[in-house]
């Protein structure tokens, strides 16, 4: 039976200058992954490689057992925060209407069962009363909701988070993480680049752990160790559990 995620020889370099090599995992559906390791590891760079973002120099990457091209409908990406435009006129409901392009197709314009959809997602994440505020007005715990109604609008089956909780308040962090829950526990697959060291044993069923190459996967009980973590980060894991957030 094929994995959901399968990453096989996965190389990435920017302008020459190797950033990850040789990653290899694999993983089953209705799973919340965490992707861990320290600053300059090749977290995002991992990420977006593998669906398509940026070009690989080598490696396979398959998602039930099919390519990344053919699965594009099916996959939902909110990138970091500051890879956004805060200040392109569109509104909140607007914003997550976009989620529902990919299955529209590009001729089509979203309707009257589209438009009520995006709302319903909208009061998913406890935003449908700003849906016709600008984008821009929101705080940024307020912006990641919105940008999570959109990728919950898309309908996928694979949901991948590049620092979702960077700059967000307390209760918008616990909302999204108790629905990327819900939605592992209907079978989806997420996977979440994190850097808080702290929640990791509460938020994650598995972890992939870099740093620029693949120092563990799987299970956290297996990954989230003491010699992995200091081989990883390079420092004692007693002292980055003391720093917890700020690693």
């Amino acid at each position: 039976m094929e994995k959901a995620i399968s990453v096989n020889n996965l190389h990435v370099s920017y302008s020459g200058n190797e950033v990850v090599r040789d990653i290899n995992f694999s993983f089953d559906s209705g799973k919340l992954i965490g992707i861990i390791g320290p600053n300059g590891a090749g977290k995002s760079t991992l990420m977006k490689a593998m669906i398509g973002l940026i070009p690989k120099d080598k490696g396979k990457v398959s998602f039930n057992g099919n390519t990344v091209k053919a699965v594009r409908k099916q996959i939902a990406y909110v990138p970091q925060r500051n890879m956004i435009d805060w200040n392109f006129p569109i509104t909140v409901r607007d914003t997550v209407l976009l989620g529902t392009y990919p299955k529209l197709g590009v001729f089509h314009r979203p309707k009257k069962a589209e438009k009520e959809w995006a709302l319903h997602c909208l009061e998913q994440v406890g935003m449908q009363n700003v849906h016709n505020h600008q984008i821009g007005e929101l705080s940024g715990g307020q912006q990641q909701r919105v940008f999570l109604a959109r990728a919950l609008a898309q309908q996928a089956d694979y949901f991948f988070l590049d620092e979702p909780f960077v700059g967000i308040d307390v209760s918008s962090e616990e909302l999204i993480i108790n629905l990327l829950k819900n939605i592992r526990d209907e079978g989806k697959t997420v996977l979440v680049v994190h850097h808080d060291l702290t929640k990791v044993e509460d938020y994650f069923n598995d972890l992939i752990l870099i740093n620029k190459e693949l120092i563990e996967s799987g299970p956290v009980q297996t990954v989230f160790k003491p010699e992995l973590m200091t081989k990883a980060y390079q420092v004692q894991f007693s002292l980055l559990n003391k720093m917890g957030a700020g690693v």
